[in-house]
């Protein structure tokens, strides 16, 4: 099954829902950046969530940052997103390696830290919007869940998990995020506490096989459900040469200048999804040639 989002509402339009199924996002990212299974988790959680809201946006051009700066051994991590369902993401250490914590899980907070997590939403305004607030657990769903009630003043529910195999390849991942509109009733909110308050994991429910579809019917049990959009999501970097050969175009003529002198080829990487450019002392006399123009 490839992976795609769902979005709903419940309770008479009082509750607005989004769910994920994220496997192949996940591994795609694993796989570019050979990260380590507790790299592969937080990774995937924040590229889940990232994935999510990035479809809340409306634009066709708007983009979506979150990124985690903290003091934990993973050393920080980034995911883009838009609102076609595209995300991309990196970490600064994906060799990171720490015990199970002691629930015998992965330890995603403990390779995360302490730091804070920065929402940034360029919408095609003058200046983007920035949300910032202080990491509460590492975990990342309860961060983004602190995010969510803290900046933008909506009360929410978000769940991510990330399940690996023994061989560390990515056996299945996803999540949910629920949000309460303002005029929510007391009792929906009540009984959508009891609710969350049931599941165990995400992880577990995605294990059992679940659907994005089936993991909202957990969440909204008693509620009366409706799902009203169906988007595929993929791990997608928008990197090429081409947009590379801009970059070096912008650093100016005297640091080109110098690269050629030196008379070596260069090698540039995209962070997002680990590729290499290579460009020769021909390639950038071409490109010192096109920035004189």
């Amino acid at each position: 099954m490839s992976d795609y989002i769902v979005r709903g509402m419940a309770a008479n339009n009082q509750i607005r829902v989004f769910a994920a199924l994220t496997k192949d996002i996940v591994e795609t990212a694993r796989a570019h950046h050979n990260t380590s299974p507790v790299a592969t988790a937080a990774l995937g959680r924040l590229l889940t969530g990232g994935a999510m809201m990035g479809i809340m946006m409306k634009g066709e051009k708007d983009v979506l940052t979150l990124q985690i700066r903290a003091d934990g051994p993973i050393g920080g991590i980034t995911v883009t997103a838009d609102s076609q369902g595209r995300v991309k993401g990196y970490v600064g250490n994906p060799d990171v390696l720490l015990p199970a914590n002691s629930k015998g899980k992965l330890d995603v907070s403990g390779a995360v830290g302490a730091g804070y997590i920065s929402v940034i939403k360029d919408l095609g305004l003058k200046e983007p919007y920035l949300g910032q607030v202080i990491l509460q657990t590492g975990e990342i769903a309860e961060d983004l869940t602190y995010y969510f009630v803290t900046s933008e003043q909506v009360p929410s529910a978000v769940g991510l998990g990330v399940l690996m195999n023994k061989d560390n390849t990515v056996r299945t991942a996803g999540g949910f995020i629920v949000q309460l509109m303002p005029f929510a009733e007391e009792e929906t909110i009540a009984k959508l506490e009891q609710n969350i308050g049931k599941i165990s994991s995400v992880t577990t429910l995605l294990d059992q096989g679940h659907t994005p579809e089936s993991l909202l019917e957990q969440v909204l049990d008693g509620f009366d459900l409706e799902i009203t959009d169906r988007i595929p999501t993929e791990f997608y970097c928008n990197c090429s040469k081409e947009r590379v050969e801009k970059a070096l175009i912008s650093i100016g003529r005297k640091d080109l200048n110098e690269m050629i002198q030196e008379g070596k080829s260069i090698e540039l990487n995209c962070h997002f999804c680990n590729t290499n450019y290579e460009f020769t002392v021909e390639d950038l006399k071409e490109i010192l040639q096109r920035a004189r123009r």
